[in-house]
């Protein structure tokens, strides 16, 4: 019983720790570029975008493509940052539990 409890209480934990790492999440702004900077986006913590930032030089038609090619690449930037992010916070969320199994999927009880 005394393992039951243990886990117990390190399950609260990292709720409590999960629920901070969220809040933290929500309010971050990420940004990724692309072509030395002339495109920017920014994505919450969650990824949802942001804002987008184009360099006037690339608005001629003669650019769309490349403007098209820098747009997915800032964006894939940018996603990258997110979830190198989360990762971090995730750590620090587990950081210290001793949870059978690992977390997250990997979760697996004694029973």
């Amino acid at each position: 019983m005394k393992n039951l409890g243990n886990m117990l209480k390190q399950a609260q934990q990292m709720q409590t720790r999960m629920q901070e790492m969220q809040a933290k999440l929500e309010a971050a702004v990420v940004e990724g570029q692309a072509g030395a900077g002339m495109v920017k986006v920014q994505l919450s913590g969650k990824g949802d975008l942001k804002r987008v930032s184009i360099d006037p030089s690339l608005m001629s038609a003669d650019d769309r493509e490349v403007l098209e090619d820098l747009l997915v690449a800032a964006h894939a930037d940018a996603k990258q940052k997110v979830e190198a992010q989360m990762a971090e916070e995730m750590q620090k969320a587990t950081a210290g539990l001793n949870i059978p199994g690992g977390l997250p999927g990997g979760l697996k009880l004694p029973f």
